[in-house]
This record gives C-alpha cells, structure tokens and sequence, in this order.
C-alpha cells in the first residue's frame, strides 16, 4: 500500500481531482480538468490485487465502490472497475474542509432564501466532479452557523464530516449506515428531520421518496446528474414510466424550490471558476412543470429579466466581462457559441430580432 499512499500524496500535493489506476499503466492524475501522467513507472497487477482486497473488494467482483484512507488520514472515494480483464481504479480526494458559501461564486443570497425554507426540494445538478457536493456543503454549514435544524444527510460515502454548532446532524452512509439511497431517505422520515440532503437522486424510487419528503414538510436537498435546468427536469420526469409521470410533475411542480446548474471550467490566468445556471420555481413556472412544457419553462428563464433565473450563456458572458475566463474559454465551452459572441458584442437574439 505505500505506492498507493505516494500517489495519493502526489494527488493532494499538486490539488488533483482524480487519480486514475490501470493494469501495467503509468498513473495519471486529473489537474485543473487536464490529465498528467505522472514520472513514475506502471501499476502492477500485484499492486492493484493488494489495493482490491484493501478496499473490501471481493476477487471476482467486476466492478466496486468504497473508499480509502492513507497513513496519514486523508480520505479518498474510490471506484474499482475492469478494463479488458484488468484492474483498474479511480480514486477522487474527500475534502475534510468546508468552504464558506461567499466563497464560492455562488448566488449566496438566493441559496440562503432557498434553504431556510421549513419544505420543498432543491436540486442541484452538474457532471461529476463539478462541485455539487462542494455547494451542498457549503449550504449545510451555513445553516449550521446561523439557524437550529435537525439535519440528516444520506451519502455514498461521506464526503464532508460536520460539528455540531447550532445543527443537530444525523450523518449516514450508504451500505455502512443503510442499505441504499432509498431506504436511508425512508427511514429518516421517522427520525424528526428539518432537512434532509440526499446525496444522489438515482431512480424512480429515490426520487418519489424525495418528493413524498418534501410535501410532508421537510426541506430536501439533492444532487442530480444533468446539464442544465430543462435537461434536469426532463431527466427528472424520465425517471417515471409515462403512465405515472403525470402524478409526479403535479407534485414537482408544487414541491420544486428551485434547481442550481453548476460546472466548472478553466479560468485565468489558472485554475477552474464555477459557472452557474439556476431556476427558481414561481407561480407561472408551477404550470409548466405540471404539463411538462419543460422548454417554455427554459425560454422563461433566457429571458433574463428576473435574477433568480439566469442562464449558462448569462454567467459565461458575466465571467468573460469580468476577467475571470478567457473569451476563447467561454465559446468552447458554451452550447451556443454563435449567441455567445453576439451578447458579448452587445447584441443580443431580442434586439437583432426587433431590427428585422
């Protein structure tokens, strides 16, 4: 275990967030979004059998989950998988620190309006390892330093340990704690929670508990993979088979707080910057959800005229403005380059359309 425990030292010191383990190859670790391969020579066989069994890892099991501990304490959420019958890992730094919410270029008030409500469900969605467990966090500790609340968070594993400051906090974690996401979030129904933060909405059955969580009073905040506001909400509904789709917007719909979108890309003169997309759910947009017009719900938020709802190609334009990303970085980056250049031009779709 000592070269696991060098590269993990490796990962730490040069700010990694991933290292990724194969068969008879050099290791790699993932720097600011770009992949390195390291100066060192290949993983052995020997090596990833000894870290297999090390994590609970059963020898024919074709793919795992767990987590790792180094010699000196820090923690690492691991990944076990085979490629071309080899093994293989990924292994991603546990964060024992928790940034405070003004830190990380969010929209801090909104966040504060969204999470001291007594009930409802807040999503926020991005790809993996763009921060959503990162903003939960942040969130969490917020309310702990300025609110009384029970807290109960269902994880796989526990990313961030919190103490207990004016939040009573249930921490429990997936296959130690409870068996699954769905059944941690049922159980805790009955464990007097104010709000409960439910690591990963995977299925139908996690997402109706969550819902069936928020409309009998309690504040729900979960994390779901998608891209941005229409494609978590379609993402969302796809989850039900169509003959209870129906049921479940009508509820979304009454019970959706509001969605953050957050990815982060390269900024200058280094490092990564947060992007943020964000939706939140009023009077006019409760009808949409409940009839899944999911893209008349999305020209609402484009329209920019409320700054509760603002959009990816909003914050790239906002970034580029104020330094924080290159121009180049913003159209690569964004899904309509040609719109992007036209509002930092100053010119918008609006106002190009009323000139016609």
């Amino acid at each position: 275990m000592d070269l696991i425990d060098s590269l993990c030292r490796s990962a730490s010191e040069q700010k990694a967030s991933d290292v990724f383990l194969l068969c008879d190859q050099i290791p790699q670790l993932r720097i600011n979004g770009q992949l390195v391969q390291l100066q060192t020579g290949p993983v052995t066989k020997e090596d990833l059998e000894t870290f297999w069994l090390h994590c609970g890892a059963p020898p024919e099991a074709l793919d795992f989950d767990g987590s790792y501990v180094t010699t000196n304490g820090e923690r690492f959420r691991v990944n076990l998988f085979r490629s071309l019958a080899r093994h293989g890992a990924v292994l991603r730094p546990i964060k024992t620190a928790i940034p405070a919410l003004d830190s990380l270029g969010l929209p801090q008030e909104l966040l504060k309006a969204w999470i001291v409500r007594p009930a409802g469900l807040l999503l926020v969605t991005g790809p993996t390892g763009s921060g959503k467990s990162t903003t939960l966090a942040a969130c969490l500790d917020w309310l702990n330093h300025n609110v009384r609340r029970h807290i109960v968070t269902i994880e796989d594993p526990i990313e961030y340990f919190f103490q207990p400051s004016g939040c009573l906090f249930t921490q429990r974690e997936v296959a130690t704690d409870t068996a699954t996401f769905a059944e941690g979030l049922r159980r805790s129904l009955r464990q007097s929670p104010d709000v409960i933060l439910l690591g990963e909405i995977r299925d139908s059955t996690s997402a109706i508990t969550a819902l069936q969580a928020a409309e009998t009073g309690h504040l729900v905040l979960a994390t779901l993979h998608s891209s941005n506001v229409l494609d978590s909400l379609e993402r969302l509904s796809r989850l039900f088979e169509a003959t209870e789709r129906a049921s479940v917007l009508q509820v979304l719909a009454q019970q959706l707080v509001g969605i953050l979108c957050q990815k982060l890309v390269p900024a200058k003169p280094e490092g990564r910057t947060l992007i943020v997309e964000h939706f939140e759910n009023q009077a006019v947009t409760r009808k949409w959800i409940m009839e899944g017009k999911f893209r008349e719900l999305a020209d609402f938020v484009a329209k920019g005229d409320n700054p509760a709802n603002v959009t990816f190609l909003a914050s790239l334009v906002a970034a580029v403005r104020a330094g924080r990303i290159a121009e180049a970085t913003a159209l690569e980056v964004a899904s309509n380059p040609h719109e992007l250049s036209r509002q930092l031009r100053g010119v918008s779709a609006n106002s190009v359309t009323a000139t016609r």
